[in-house]
């Protein structure tokens, strides 16, 4: 997940004012839910200490929220008054509401209720050519179309040898229509970024398709027969078919970066490119030495207290040495906010990680994840003088 979006939270003055709220119910009482949900939530902050007017901002943006279509929350961030972030979130909170006030936002949650679903290029082929979509978790919208020949683009039943010939040009027309879709599909993967190409039609356009697209592309690209090019083809197990696709890209992805993180983490020519343990990964923030910070939610140093200041380099495992850091009044604050301000500030990235319970699911990754629930691959390398805890021990 890219951290660069969180960075205006972490560019203004706390407090700060936190919620997660379930929208994805709607009913005949949702009017009077959501009512009694922003009521309640702004009464939650006052009991924390919020002010008049941050409370007035996150119960009016509660009471505007759309219910029961399209994302399953919202995560609202508001300070000094006004409402500064409110991401949808695609995987429902634990509960219909939380409210936190708090010197720093509360970001942790939010890796988890909003992971960086891929972004998937759905490709609807026919023997003519091809409609791209784009899709994210919560939104789908056109990304253009490519069309080729048209004739000759359809074989008679005729088995006479007069007919081979145009039999023949037929298939030469399937081909070069293969060829441009191909080549439309990969200049649309290229402009949009996408992470997940799906190619949808008959087996044979699919295949002629994909033939023809580039290695890394074609090694990667999900085929469905759920949906064509013609109008009103597309079926509900279209949708069921993406989401599966999602989730292996994601499960891989996370995978490999576990790899990465295992072999980084073994001490090589007397250097570690990987931290993990509370101190060596707050010193590594300090040097904005991270370029991507592991988190398992449910890991015991993920809400560890640490202490911090203003600025986000102004992190410490004990309030003396934040106070060393120019901070005459430190807070606290738990591990992983502190973390994700610091590493969001210098364009670092961060991963989620399968909780221990599930990890038999996600390729049985209890033996690779960091130490304690956090971890991070290093920028450059520790020296073989820094301590790092063996993985495995506290």
């Amino acid at each position: 997940m890219k951290l660069a979006p969180l960075a205006p939270l972490f560019e203004r003055p706390g407090p700060w004012a936190t919620v997660y709220v379930d929208t994805s119910v709607a009913d005949e009482a949702t009017l009077d839910r959501r009512e009694l949900q922003a009521r309640q939530v702004a009464r939650d902050l006052t009991e924390q200490g919020a002010d008049e007017a941050t409370c007035r901002a996150v119960r009016e943006a509660l009471g505007a929220y759309s219910h029961g279509a399209g994302a399953a929350g919202r995560a609202l961030f508001a300070a000094h008054g006004e409402v500064v972030l409110d991401p949808p979130l695609s995987v429902r909170p634990p509960r219909e509401s939380a409210s936190t006030w708090s010197p720093l936002p509360h970001v942790g949650p939010l890796l988890e209720l909003a992971p960086a679903e891929p972004v998937c290029l759905v490709a609807y082929i026919d023997r003519t050519g091809a409609d791209f979509e784009l899709r994210t978790e919560v939104e789908k919208q056109p990304a253009g179309q490519v069309t080729g020949r048209t004739w000759p683009i359809h074989r008679t039943s005729s088995v006479d040898w007069s007919e081979r010939h145009f039999q023949l040009s037929v298939e030469n027309t399937w081909e070069e229509n293969a060829q441009i879709v191909a080549e439309a599909l990969q200049r649309c993967q290229e402009e949009t970024g996408a992470d997940l190409i799906v190619l949808a039609g008959d087996e044979r356009e699919r295949r002629y398709v994909r033939d023809r697209l580039p290695q890394n592309l074609a090694a990667t690209a999900v085929e469905t027969d759920r949906a064509g090019r013609a109008a009103g083809s597309a079926t509900p197990l279209l949708d069921e078919d993406i989401a599966r696709a999602r989730e292996e890209y994601v499960r891989r992805r996370t995978a490999d970066e576990l790899a990465h993180f295992q072999e980084a983490r073994t001490l090589s020519g007397g250097h570690l490119d990987a931290a993990e343990g509370i101190p060596a990964l707050i010193e590594a923030a300090r040097e904005h030495r991270i370029d991507t910070l592991f988190l398992q939610p449910d890991g015991p140093d993920v809400h560890r207290e640490v202490w911090a200041g203003p600025d986000p380099d102004q992190i410490a495992l004990r309030r003396t040495d934040a106070r060393s850091l120019g901070e005459p009044e430190p807070f606290a604050a738990p591990a992983d906010d502190a973390l994700l301000r610091s590493v969001a500030m210098t364009d670092a990235e961060a991963v989620i990680l399968p909780s221990s319970d599930a990890g038999a699911g996600h390729g049985d990754s209890a033996g690779t994840t960091p130490v304690g629930g956090l971890g991070a691959l290093l920028r450059w390398s520790y020296g073989g003088e820094h301590s790092q805890p063996e993985p495995g021990t506290r």
